[in-house]
């Protein structure tokens, strides 16, 4: 059953709690409100006004798993939080599992401040969680693929598209970096793990990374200097620097340039480029 007004309060006090610095929107001059806006919390929910308010009122709808899962993102709320949120209603916990979806709220609000600076975070298998605006700009939308796409390591050996973000010249490198960082998820994982589903695909779809595979490679400590070809821009120099998070098998990649230089110059703008399509390519944080 849902506990209305519990999950009516909880709802409150969490909105009460976030401060508008914290999800990337501006304070304002006028702003009386305690923490964040009703609206401005359907908004990062991605509901209605009247829905969300109905929710605190409380009055409203017994809200499904989709929205609790919406609510939880918007709020920012940590795993043990969002359990509780399932339960207030009404419906079970959700399993959790090694590199879901849900980034944890201390890397999210890291994330929300690097608004003007290319940085993204991304799970295991690749796949692209969220992304600064001008992480999308240079390395296209990584989040609208689907199923095993949704990794940069597959789209990299089953799309050729996925390789035009790299010199050509670095391509046999960064197939080796690729496997190396799937090699090392495989090793922390195991057999059973979405991770042998995703090498077991590669292996049967591309004799590349089958090949490489049977050399068994190691990643190294450090995460060196990369060149990105971006069909604006041109060929751009950049560094990445990561924070893991261990318990979500999650890292947060941030890319800078050496002041002073021509990267440095051109990276400045790709807040004012249009998004594009993901092409792919790089073993981020590596």
């Amino acid at each position: 059953m849902t506990d209305r007004a519990a999950l009516a309060a909880f709802l409150r006090t969490r909105r009460e709690v976030l401060q508008p610095e914290d999800v990337g929107l501006p304070r304002g001059r006028r702003r009386r409100t305690a923490g964040l806006r009703r609206e401005e919390v359907a908004a990062l929910c991605d509901m209605s006004v009247d829905y969300y308010g109905r929710l605190e009122q409380p009055r409203g709808p017994r809200p499904s798993e989709q929205m609790l899962a919406a609510l939880a993102r918007g709020l920012g709320l940590s795993l043990e939080e969002r359990d509780h949120l399932y339960r207030l209603g009404g419906h079970a916990v959700p399993r959790r599992v090694r590199g879901e979806d849900h980034v944890d709220p201390g890397m999210m609000r890291i994330l929300d401040r690097l608004e003007d600076t290319p940085a993204l975070v991304m799970d295991h298998l690749g796949r692209t969680l969220r992304q600064t605006r001008p992480a999308v700009a240079l390395l296209g939308d990584a989040t609208v693929y689907t199923g095993q796409t949704r990794s940069a390591h597959y789209r990299w050996f089953t799309d050729p598209a996925s390789r035009l973000i790299r010199p050509e010249s670095e391509h046999a490198e960064q197939s080796r970096l690729m496997v190396a960082d799937l090699h090392n998820a495989y090793t922390r994982e195991g057999r059973d793990s979405r991770v042998a589903e995703l090498v077991d695909a590669l292996i049967e779809e591309s004799p590349e990374f089958a090949g490489i595979w049977q050399q068994r490679p190691v990643l190294g400590p450090s995460c060196a200097s990369q060149r990105f070809l971006h069909p604006q821009l041109g060929m751009l120099e950049l560094h990445c620097q990561t924070l893991v998070d261990p318990v979500q098998a999650q890292r947060l990649v941030v890319y800078t340039t050496t002041p002073g230089t021509a990267s440095d110059t051109e990276v400045r703008l790709l807040s004012l480029l249009p998004d594009r399509l993901s092409q792919g390519g790089a073993v981020h944080g590596r």
